[in-house]
């Protein structure tokens, strides 16, 4: 990745709080291990830190990824470039599967309330994206192309309605799948 990892996760400390319910799973799933919190998609050579952190661990692995094949939510709709700039960014659960020893993968569907601010975080609360300390605190955005023109077309349909219309379902959910997964690899 070009961009320094310090610039394009601006306001991390003040904006990403640990999720409760996320550190929950990653608990029951850790145990005495490593961990890999969403982080490989910014590897420059995913295999080799895979392998690495099966290296190190003593028992088990636990990486909280995206799965790339799950649908995309809202949020491509106004910035498209989110589906080609991460979808071959992160690792697939076959890429996972090629790991030795055990694996199990679980799905972490995001609450409607979640407190950490990944990108798929708010995606009940839509108003939160046009937070600079928000959007700047989220990697992703730092890699899109033409932020506040899309910025203002999400903040033109909140205003409008059209976002209500179009996606107002969301508001019924109490969580959302998004793709957010938990894989454990066990020796």
């Amino acid at each position: 990745m070009a961009a320094p990892y310090d610039a394009i996760g601006r306001g991390y400390a003040e904006i990403r709080k640990a999720d409760p319910r996320f550190a929950k799973a990653i608990a029951r799933g850790l145990g005495d291990a490593a961990l890999a919190i969403p982080t490989v998609h910014h590897w420059p050579d995913q295999p080799l830190g895979l392998t690495e952190l099966r290296q190190v661990a003593r028992r088990r692995v636990v990486v909280l990824t995206w799965d790339p094949t799950s649908p995309p939510f809202c949020l491509p709709d106004y910035f498209p470039e989110l589906l080609y700039i991460d979808r071959p960014l992160f690792p697939s659960v076959r890429d996972f599967k090629r790991a030795p020893g055990t694996l199990s993968v679980a799905t972490n569907p995001v609450p409607h309330d979640c407190s950490d601010g990944f990108l798929g975080a708010h995606w009940r609360w839509p108003s939160a994206y046009l937070d600079a300390r928000v959007h700047g605190a989220i990697s992703n955005f730092a890699k899109l192309p033409h932020v506040e023109s899309r910025l203002q077309r999400l903040r033109a349909d909140l205003t409008s309605g059209a976002w209500h219309d179009n996606y107002g379902e969301l508001l019924d959910k109490s969580e959302l799948d998004p793709g957010c997964q938990l894989a454990v690899a066990s020796a």
